[in-house]
């Protein structure tokens, strides 16, 4: 093969992996062995049964169907993109072929020797890792696993040199005290105190006669809770401990004991025989331990949080919670788990706002400041999926009062909410550009009004209605009286109770965009104005997801879950015959959050419109994989809520 043509296979294959993993020499090695195929439309390259070759392939130009014959029809299980792997049983064994390979239209194909190639798969960790991980093992990567995507994924990446927030991935070395100070309840303070100064700890747990924890007691408690308040020292350890306290099993994962010192404000987690309070204590975790196993921390920014009244350094956390959220998608962090830290920081700057906001307005409203009221975000921050600082969608909720104190009452709440917008713009966010948020009066109600919105949407689903169902009926109470948006949670389901007519239309909403199936062949673009001939991954493919979710969880009158893959993870148990599909339309959702999260932070925007000739070919890989769920519940969907019958 000429020089010219040996180059051009090269940088051909340089592009795609797992030929990206390969050194200048073994690419070129492989580039001088490849044969260049044409085949005419409908031709095959190999069928069914036939013998493995002694190729392997891949698509340079045209398109590849790979087909399954089942009951004398033939399936297309995947349509070859440009850059596909297929054909790779030759590797694994040489067994008959799976599947039989159809050219859709005239076709160029670069065929890969398998001897060239052994050589290459025993020295190359990373291509052996991304052939095992299911990428190419006798076809193109087939969607059935989406978790095999994202582990491969991880797997063939670079490891990173900066290891201060590995522990994040589940990896950490992390350690934890099994010599816990304990005492028994009855003891007094000084005696307490007296044990945590010879052990020279800053806590004590206090146990039952079967050394089952009951409370504890640490340096701030004795500052805050005896010294300050002037008591005996003489105090029995019961009257003064914080109890009852969190425990957890020493088996349980990092992520999970992190977030639940982080959401419960934490400084000690006491681990127990069986991970409850009624068996014995068996070790300690202390925020300390944390910090010294990974030196950079969630709960160093909360903290800090926690700890300020000046906005521009909340600004300034905020800016370095991004970084965080950077450094946890390149190091393929588990995406509940980003998640749940992110929408933690995101609601700690509320919350201080709204704190913010009371000091400064309180005193000149005395009476409207007594009103209960909660704060509530919308839309995918409702969801705890707002990774990125995107628009804004929230609403204040307060207590019914008499006709002659609403004007005021309101006038308060406005000035709350105003200084909250403003306190979040200047933290990075983004105005909602349809106003949808708890400065407009429209959305600052009392909860007689909400429920007559509400119930107005529900009995007159036209598709404005459908459309503040979609981003309303997500609420999530961040600050404030949340017995209230728990009465608005009760209302809609008692609404919906019997009223399978809104359930059918927002079915009908649901299937508005149909699964982008034919993304690579014929992409899915906008068609004019500024996001011409991009892909935009909300519309076309989060939002379908998102309604899906919300539309089963309501008709199966599931109170409590807003986040939607956690929603199609119940949704696994709700309906056992669905159950991998479900779990799959989770999985698939997290990677389009990752996608999205990623192109915005790359792109400095909302991540939302895609340029396709930039996608790398694993992420296009994912892309193709996540798309397929979408497809299969709007397929159910379709069925289950008779939308063929349903009008147009």
């Amino acid at each position: 093969m000429s020089n010219v043509i040996v180059n051009r296979v090269k940088e051909f294959l340089k592009r795609y992996p797992p030929f990206t993993f390969l050194s200048d020499e073994s690419l070129e090695l492989v580039a001088k062995g490849v044969e260049v195929r044409f085949y005419g439309q409908h031709e095959f390259l190999f069928e069914q049964g036939d013998p493995a070759q002694n190729f392997f392939f891949i698509l340079k130009e045209g398109s590849v169907q790979l087909l399954e014959m089942k009951e004398g029809h033939d399936r297309i299980v995947e349509v070859c993109d440009e850059g596909d792997v297929f054909g790779v049983l030759a590797l694994l064994g040489k067994r008959p072929y799976i599947l039989s390979a159809l050219a859709k239209e005239d076709s160029l194909i670069y065929a890969v020797p398998v001897a060239i190639f052994e050589k290459i798969l025993q020295e190359n960790n990373k291509v052996a890792l991304y052939f095992a991980a299911g990428f190419a093992s006798g076809q193109v990567v087939v969607r059935s696993d989406l978790s095999q995507s994202q582990k491969a994924r991880a797997l063939i990446k670079d490891a990173s040199q900066d290891n201060g927030l590995l522990i994040f991935t589940g990896q950490s070395d992390f350690t934890y005290s099994v010599q816990v100070l304990t005492c028994p309840q009855g003891t007094l303070v000084k005696e307490a105190a007296a044990l945590m100064a010879k052990n020279e700890v800053g806590s004590i747990v206090i146990v039952n006669n079967k050394n089952q924890p009951l409370g504890i007691i640490t340096d701030k408690d004795l500052r805050n809770r005896l010294l300050a308040k002037q008591k005996s020292y003489d105090t029995p350890v019961d009257e003064l401990m914080t109890s009852p306290v969190q425990t957890k099993s020493k088996e349980a994962s990092f992520p999970d004991l992190y977030l639940t010192m982080i959401k419960n404000r934490l400084h000690h987690l006491i681990f127990t025989e069986d991970g409850t309070p009624d068996s014995p204590v068996t070790g300690i975790l202390s925020d300390h331990d944390i910090l010294l196993s990974q030196g950079n921390s969630p709960a160093v920014l909360i903290n800090a949080l926690l700890n300020t009244w000046d906005v521009s350094e909340m600004s300034k956390l905020r800016d370095r919670a991004e970084k965080l959220l950077a450094y946890y998608l390149e190091n393929e962090v588990a995406m509940d788990f980003v998640a749940n830290i992110i929408s933690e920081i995101n609601d700690i700057i509320i919350k201080r706002a709204v704190e913010i906001a009371k000091n400064k307005h309180d005193e000149n409203y005395p009476e409207a400041s007594q009103v209960k009221f909660c704060f509530m975000s919308l839309g995918s921050e409702g969801r705890e999926e707002q990774l990125l600082r995107t628009d804004l969608d929230n609403a204040i909720v307060f207590e019914d009062v008499p006709l002659s104190k609403i004007k005021d009452t309101q006038d308060y709440m406005l000035l709350i909410a105003q200084e909250v917008i403003e306190i979040l713009l200047a933290c990075g966010f983004e105005a909602c550009p349809a106003e949808i948020m708890a400065n407009n009066r429209k959305y600052c109600q009392p909860v007689s009004e909400w429920k007559k919105l509400f119930s107005d949407w529900i009995h007159s689903p036209n598709q404005q209605a459908l459309m503040n169902a979609t981003i309303f009926f997500d609420f999530r109470p961040i600050i404030g009286y949340k017995g209230l948006s728990e009465e608005l949670t009760e209302h809609i389901y008692n609404e919906i109770s019997g009223k399978t007519i809104f359930l059918n239309f927002l079915a009908k909403n649901a299937l508005l965009n149909p699964a982008p199936l034919g993304f690579f062949r014929n992409f899915i673009v906008e068609k004019s104005g500024e996001q011409k001939d991009k892909f935009d991954i909300k519309l076309r493919a989060m939002m379908p997801l998102a309604d899906i979710g919300r539309l089963l969880v309501l008709s199966h009158q599931v109170i409590g879950i807003n986040n939607t893959f956690k929603r199609f993870e119940r949704l696994s148990d709700l309906e056992p015959n669905y159950k991998e599909l479900m779990l799959e339309a989770g999985k698939a959702y997290e990677i389009l959050m990752r996608i999205r999260a990623i192109e915005g932070l790359n792109e400095g925007n909302s991540g939302r419109y895609i340029q396709p000739e930039k996608l790398g070919k694993i992420q296009r890989q994912l892309l193709k994989n996540a798309f397929a769920p979408i497809d299969e519940l709007q397929k159910i969907i379709r069925v289950r809520f008779q939308l063929d019958y349903f009008g147009s």
